[in-house]
Parts: structure tokens; C-alpha cells; sequence
């Protein structure tokens, strides 16, 4: 009798202790469900991210999968938000006009955050900080950003790193991208380039016998703020974001992933 009576007591606690992790479980779902109700994402539970996909080694395919920086960046801020992560690649030119259209719910694609782009658009708490350097030759007598004054520089003449260029008093020869800037530069044909530490950091992973240096250009160019974007209407998302973003630099996961991808830390200011 007292047997069957300790065997009915374990069964009974047994189902209550059922029923209460059921009940959390639910509770938890339900929680989280609620909240990411109130993002308006494109997909429930589903964090929909718009990126080039072709941009070495921010977003980009190898061995046919879509891995890179910002890949798995965009990844780890969907789990810290308690979503999945669903990415569309897209042309740049046409990147950031996909969020007005609802293409996608966040661009996540190394754009920096400037006046302009703020009247339209809001940006996550930044997760890169960055900031230019100029790269010549090893046996280059430049040794500090100022000396480019009346000097021929490589760069791509839409860009912010030309206008910094000419403004610093130096000549832009015209490129078609990074590339052939650094091609330039090690052909002796002009005295530098202009780009940013994180760029200069993922050639130098891929060409550790380089024979170029770096100059910090120290306050001469603005440091540059990388963020996620959304649009206004998305004010909730944008603050989850930062708040998703804020974690993996606290935690470690910013540090690791740029160290992974560009052999340094690009992620403090």
C-alpha cells in the first residue's frame, strides 16, 4: 500500500512539474512572440536582411554559400533578437531603396551613417567605427597624411576618400575600385590611396608579403560610423537592433568576427 501510494505521489509530481515547464514554455513563446509582433517584420520571426553579397569579405559566396562579416553578424543579431535570419542579396545601387519598397526589414552592408542618409533613414548604434588610413609604398619617404599635398593619390572619384583626397591638396587619378588603387600605388605609378583600416586589413590577410605601409590620418578625416538601417517607420526595430548589437560588443562575438574577417578589431571607435 505505502509502495503504490510513493509511486502515485512521484507520478503526480511528475505531471505537475510537466505542466510547469509547459507553462513557462508557452509563457516565454508567448513573450517573445509579442515582441517581435510589434516590429513589423516581413516574415514572422523571421529577421530579413538586404546586403550586396559580392563584397569580399563583408558579405560574399564561397563555395557557393553566403558567408562574410556582416553574414554572420546579421546572423548573430537575428538569435540575439530571437529571430532567424534571412538574407537578399542586392546590387547596391539599388540597396538601401529596397527597405521603402519593404524588400527586405534591415540593410546590413558597410554603409556609414551621414547627414543625408539620416533624413531618410535611422541607424542602428554603430558596429564598425571607420577610419581611413593611406597606404604607399614600403620605401615611400611619406611618413604622415599632410605630405599627399600636390601628390597623385588613386581613388574612385565618387567617393569620400577622393573628396578627402582633394581637400588634403592632393591630385585623384580615377580608378574602378580598390583594386586597382592598390595596383597603382605598388606600380609606383601614383604616391597613395585612400581607404579604410578595415579594407587595408582584409587585403593584407589575403597579401601578408605586401609591400606597402599604412599612415593613420589621425583627425585629418572623420571617423565613420557603421550601422544597420532602417526606416523611420521602423523606430522599435532600430531600437532592438542597437540593443542586439550593444550584447555581441559586451559579450566578445564583435570583437571575434572582425578579427575572423579582417585580422584586426574595426569594431571600436
Amino acid at each position: 500500500m505505502k509502495k503504490w501510494i510513493k509511486q502515485l505521489g512521484l507520478a503526480i509530481l511528475g505531471l505537475t512539474l510537466a505542466i510547469t515547464l509547459t507553462a513557462c514554455s508557452q509563457k516565454t513563446h508567448s513573450t517573445t512572440t509579442r515582441a517581435t509582433t510589434n516590429l513589423h517584420l516581413q516574415q514572422a520571426g523571421t529577421l530579413t536582411i538586404g546586403l550586396e553579397g559580392t563584397f569580399q569579405p563583408y558579405s560574399y559566396r564561397k563555395n557557393g554559400q553566403l558567408t562574410g562579416f556582416e553574414v554572420d553578424l546579421g546572423r548573430a543579431i537575428a538569435k540575439k533578437m530571437g529571430l532567424k535570419a534571412k538574407f537578399v542579396p542586392t546590387k547596391f545601387d539599388a540597396l538601401i531603396a529596397g527597405l521603402a519598397v519593404n524588400k527586405y526589414d534591415v540593410v546590413i552592408n558597410d554603409i556609414a551613417e551621414t547627414p543625408q542618409r539620416q533624413q531618410k533613414y535611422l541607424f542602428s548604434t554603430p558596429y564598425i567605427y571607420s577610419k581611413s588610413q593611406l597606404a604607399v609604398k614600403k620605401n615611400a619617404t611619406i611618413t604622415q597624411l599632410t605630405a599627399i599635398k600636390g601628390q597623385k593619390v588613386a581613388q574612385t572619384t565618387t567617393s569620400n576618400n577622393a573628396a578627402d583626397a582633394k581637400r588634403l591638396g592632393a591630385t585623384v587619378v580615377p580608378t574602378d575600385g580598390f583594386e586597382q588603387s592598390i595596383a597603382l600605388v605598388t606600380q609606383g605609378r601614383v604616391s597613395g590611396t585612400i581607404n579604410s583600416r578595415e579594407a587595408f586589413y582584409a587585403y593584407f590577410k589575403q597579401n601578408p608579403t605586401a609591400h606597402l605601409k599604412l599612415i593613420a590620418t589621425g583627425n585629418a578625416i572623420k571617423t565613420q560610423k557603421i550601422g544597420a538601417i532602417v526606416t523611420k517607420k521602423h523606430a522599435k526595430l532600430q531600437q532592438r537592433l542597437s540593443t542586439a548589437i550593444r550584447a555581441l560588443r559586451q559579450d566578445g562575438t564583435l570583437t571575434k568576427l572582425s578579427k575572423r574577417y579582417f585580422g584586426g578589431d574595426v569594431t571600436k571607435p
